[in-house]
């Protein structure tokens, strides 16, 4: 391909060095030359073309007979471990261990899980009690806030009532 690529070159060589019309864009060319560079060219073109051709001609086969190659190594050996392996006594005790070991873990992941659904529904409750605690908190505190608007008008009473706390300063809302 490199040899086409050197001829193209000569012949844009040939063409760019060609000796200018005077006040036109044609050159004057020697035909034999040209021709002969065409003609060398087209041969080598036709010598890359058939090369190529044929290393992907033998491409194909080889690819071909690998293919079918391995798809009979594959065969094999499939056939040779299906057999190895079913008929020994490890595979049976690899078998039984596995069945054992993943009755196992069943059981021991449902006992996680149990555990888990405690645990959470613990923290569930002491959330709610925390909760109720909280809001009870808060409806004694409304209801103290209520029953200081009535104790506003009382001078005597500096005093706010039990449980309520005093805020002042920008807290103070």
């Amino acid at each position: 391909m490199n040899d086409v690529q050197s001829e193209l070159a000569a012949l844009r060589d040939m063409v760019v060095n060609a000796r200018s019309m005077p006040m036109s864009a044609s050159a004057v060319i020697n035909r034999q030359e040209f021709l002969d560079a065409i003609e060398r060219l087209e041969q080598r073109f036709t010598a890359a073309t058939s090369e190529s051709a044929a290393v992907l001609a033998d491409r194909d086969g080889v690819v071909a007979e690998g293919e079918g190659m391995a798809i009979e190594i594959v065969r094999q050996a499939e056939l040779k471990r299906d057999h190895l392996v079913s008929d020994t006594e490890v595979f049976r005790l690899a078998t039984r261990e596995a069945e054992t070991v993943r009755a196992d873990a069943v059981t021991e992941a449902e006992q996680l899980r149990r555990d888990a659904d405690a645990y959470i529904e613990q923290r569930f409750s002491n959330f709610e009690h925390s909760l109720e605690r909280t809001l009870t908190e808060v409806r004694r505190g409304i209801a103290n806030l209520s029953g200081r608007s009535s104790f506003e008008g009382d001078a005597t009473n500096n005093e706010p009532p039990a449980g309520d706390v005093l805020l002042s300063g920008p807290e103070a809302g």
